[in-house]
């Protein structure tokens, strides 16, 4: 299995002044063509550390690839080094890439500063690719002391972004690259320790070549990817799958999605799949499930509104949530929940319906503590709830809210259909 690691170079990364989305990209693009990331790293503008990085990365990968530090500014550093490391003699002005300066510049009208032309200088021991989206260069060095391939891209994301194809074409010409599957599930409502026990068996049964991961998330679930690194890819392709299914018996509903995916999307399919309708009626998530139900292209066929119940005077004159119910037992209540997905169901006419009511934070009491949330589902044969308890700030817990309900609902689905 071919090794590769990702280096980004500059300061504005190391103090969080900008992210780095390039390694992201790079990694999903190089998994893809079966060459494995083992490390991604993101060092400072200094040549001593630069140096030292890509020296040690080279004699233990196969393929370093790095972003940043290419610019015409005086803290661009990465390519001084890279002559440096290379054995380069001399610095050589290349003719694709001067013109690729002149035409960029000219475009935007700007002048074209020596300082500009100077991009196009790359070290006589560099290959290069013309970055047809930006002024800096991209560089290969093979062979670097004996180690592996480095490939030097410039660090503004869509010009790395847009050199992963040529990048991607020349490894693929000059490494033998051997093939890597990967298979995802979703599951929601279990938490990773109790998913782990309950699937142990199955996994230790996984053959070498096989490896899980537990991708959770706590919108949406835990990700759970079944990797397969060498061997024949169709072959593999079909025992994956077995083992999969396999997992998804011992899981039952528990697993939401065939794929990486979120409950909204899945969630719509079902009801979109068995022409239902659904409303809901929120009061400690504000309006968040109405918003990822509407985040799906879509969803106007089978998504017919919402109502905002902030206050207890909507809940009670919009949905008809009695006051009693309220004075008895409380805002924060499976009576109320419950009274508020039926209200909703009867104002708009859809066929299910979603509410919540909770305390997202700060405060709570003994009986419903910071973080506790009742949701009610109505459905044309009966109301149910559910109350969880989530201890995460307000935002957070405003969304697990959400996520939660979603989940609620759909299983109230998968029973009645």
């Amino acid at each position: 299995m071919k090794k590769a690691c990702i280096v980004t170079i500059g300061d504005e990364i190391l103090i969080g002044q900008v992210l780095d989305t390039n390694s992201r990209h790079l990694a999903i693009a190089l998994e893809e063509i079966g060459l494995h990331v083992c490390r991604m790293l993101s060092i400072g503008d200094r040549a001593d550390e630069i140096e030292s990085t890509l020296t040690r990365e080279l004699a233990q990968n196969d393929v370093v690839i790095t972003t940043g530090g290419l610019g015409p500014t005086k803290d661009d550093i990465t390519k001084g080094v890279l002559a440096r490391l290379t054995g380069s003699k001399s610095l050589v002005r290349h003719p694709g890439q001067l013109e690729k300066v002149h035409s960029i510049l000219q475009s935007r009208g700007l002048d074209v500063l020596p300082i500009n032309l100077a991009q196009a200088d790359v070290p006589d021991t560099a290959e290069v690719l013309v970055n047809q989206l930006g002024t800096a260069p991209i560089m290969i060095f093979r062979n670097v002391k004996g180690g592996g391939t480095l490939y030097s891209l410039p660090g503004v994301p869509h010009e790395a972004v847009g050199a992963i194809p040529s990048v991607l074409e020349d490894i693929r010409q000059h490494q033998q690259l051997s093939s890597i599957l990967h298979r995802n599930i979703m599951v929601y409502g279990i938490a990773e320790s109790a998913l782990s026990e309950r699937i142990a068996s199955w996994e230790d049964a996984l053959p070498e070549e096989m490896h899980l991961a537990y991708l959770p998330n706590p919108l949406t679930g835990i990700r759970l990817r079944l990797s397969c690194y060498g061997g024949d890819p169709e072959e593999e392709r079909k025992k994956m799958e077995a083992r999969m299914e396999q997992l998804k018996s011992i899981l039952g509903p528990l697993v939401y999605a065939d794929e990486d995916s979120n409950l909204e999307t899945q969630l719509g399919k079902l009801l979109k799949q068995h022409s239902l309708t659904v409303s809901c009626a929120e009061s400690c998530t504000g309006g968040e499930i109405a918003h990822l139900f509407t985040s799906v292209p879509g969803s106007s066929a089978y998504f017919l509104g919402s109502v905002t119940s902030y206050a207890i005077c909507v809940k009670e004159k919009v949905l008809g949530v009695p006051s009693q119910t309220i004075e008895k037992f409380g805002v924060v209540s499976s009576e109320v929940a419950a009274a508020m997905a039926e209200g909703v169901r009867k104002l708009t006419g859809s066929d299910y319906s979603v509410a919540t009511t909770g305390l997202a934070g700060p405060g709570g009491d003994e009986f419903n503590p910071e973080g506790t949330v009742w949701v009610g589902v109505a459905t044309p044969r009966h109301t149910v709830t559910v109350k969880y308890n989530y201890k995460n700030d307000r935002l957070r817990n405003i969304e697990r809210f959400a996520a939660s309900a979603l989940n609620f609902l759909r299983l109230q689905i998968l029973e009645e259909i």
